[in-house]
């Protein structure tokens, strides 16, 4: 595969969502989708895939740490069995999902778009449940009983 390809996804996928200016996203390679900010990339070195990257949003201050393993937990209850990784940013302390999608025959703009909103829907419960919750909710969600985690 290559970045012509990736570039073709992104136009399906500008068609299919009604986003104009295609052009544009393929230049920045970002594309905004129910208020997330969504990466696509491709790398040279792995051909077979292009790699999305989902800003989730920021983590608060003093509660790094316990998101933090939240993120890990989930990526390896959740996450391992979909080529997908969860982690925060050192310099924003922003939470990414980065998903590596697998390119084959299959691979279309439907796909894209289908891929997109079931990640977009995993940021949204995470941003809601537990980047953005009252302290009192934040504290039972990360007690250690891992009943939170939904995939």
């Amino acid at each position: 595969m290559s970045l012509e390809r990736r570039n073709e996804l992104i136009r399906e996928l500008c068609d299919l969502r009604g986003i104009g200016n295609a052009e544009s996203v393929i230049k920045s390679g970002v594309v905004s989708i129910n208020d997330f900010d969504v990466a696509i990339d491709y790398f040279d070195e792995d051909p077979a895939a292009i790699y999305i990257n989902f800003q989730f949003g920021v983590v608060s201050g003093g509660r790094t740490l316990r998101v933090f393993r939240l993120l890990l937990e989930a990526n390896l209850s959740v996450y391992a069995q979909d080529q997908a990784q969860l982690g925060v940013e050192a310099d924003t302390g922003g939470v990414v999902l980065v998903v590596r999608g697998v390119l084959g025959d299959h691979t279309d703009g439907k796909w894209l778009v289908e891929t997109i909103e079931h990640y977009v829907e995993h940021g949204r419960y995470w941003r809601e449940n537990i980047l953005l919750s009252d302290d009192e909710m934040f504290r039972h969600l990360s007690d250690g009983s891992y009943v939170w985690i939904r995939a």
